[in-house]
């Protein structure tokens, strides 16, 4: 809706719970610096089912209430940017009460942001429908937001906008964050600097082996940067390998890593196990969606 159109709005209602899954890159490929300085991607992503949650209702302005992590509730706030991105472009005269509740660590490589303002946006379609292209405004708020709007695993070419779906089976796998935060800006730096850009992914063969179990043949053009670096994540790649997990890599620009269980009681052990030896970390066992 044009924004010059009569504003509309919608009578008080209950919030609504909205889930906000993370992701992580079974694979992640980076092609090379792009003239516009982003970089060329080729990543297969997958949502899990671990994630954020987000209370939304319709209200007569705009506020944010964050619980679990000690973040800005205005404009320096994603979710914040994507509901007053949605509210403007749709011509709404009235505002949201929002509530996230932060499950997921912070700059941790698993979309954690990103899921968040896509579920923003998918949330107030739902209270305020109108012709307004998600698409296009989930672009404009970061380059994974797009694909948390997809709602499945996919092939993420160009800066990561472009999403081709995939068949990708369910895993079970364990997701461990050492308590490092990791900016994605300064992982992307590292990797120019040592232009260490790598070559497309075998697609077809990362698929057949989560389905037959065998190592999966995938890499992430961020870690060898990320964890020179930072120490933790190499410790934590160590830590999943010497837990009888397979193929073990960082997801996006870290510090998280993950691998892959051959069951969810593995995974379950596996996570109880690494949680006892390592008290301070993140780990939790989770399965692609």
């Amino acid at each position: 809706m044009p924004l010059d159109s009569p504003t509309r709005t919608l009578p008080a209602a209950a919030p609504a719970t909205y889930f906000a899954p993370a992701k992580v890159n079974l694979g992640l490929s980076v092609r090379g610096l792009r003239a516009d300085g982003y970089h060329e991607l080729h990543s297969v992503m997958v949502p899990l089912m671990v994630g954020d949650e987000l209370d939304i209702a319709p209200a007569d302005t705009l506020t944010l209430r964050v619980e679990g992590a000690d973040l800005p509730t205005d404009e320096r706030n994603l979710v914040y940017r994507a509901a007053r991105a949605y509210l403007e472009a749709a011509g709404v005269g009235g505002g949201a009460t929002i509530t996230l509740r932060k499950r997921l660590p912070l700059a941790s490589g698993l979309g954690g942001g990103s899921s968040d303002a896509a579920t923003t946006l998918m949330a107030l379609a739902r209270l305020y429908p109108s012709g307004v292209n998600l698409g296009a405004l989930a672009l404009t708020l970061g380059a994974d937001v797009p694909f948390f709007l997809l709602g499945q695993a996919a092939l993420a070419q160009g800066v990561g906008e472009v999403l081709t779906p995939l068949p990708v089976p369910r895993v079970p796998l364990v997701l461990v964050n050492p308590g490092v935060e990791v900016s994605a800006r300064d992982a992307y730096t590292w990797l120019d600097e040592e232009e260490a850009f790598t070559p497309k992914l075998d697609v077809e063969a990362v698929l057949a082996a989560l389905t037959d179990g065998r190592a999966v043949p995938y890499l992430n053009a961020l870690e060898g940067p990320v964890a020179a670096r930072h120490a933790p994540v190499r410790e934590t790649l160590a830590a999943l390998s010497g837990a009888g997990l397979r193929s073990p890599l960082m997801s996006g620009s870290g510090a998280t890593c993950f691998a892959l269980a051959a069951s969810d009681d593995q995974a379950h052990d596996a996570a109880r196990t690494l949680q006892s030896r390592h008290p301070g970390w993140w780990v939790t066992a989770t399965c692609t969606l």
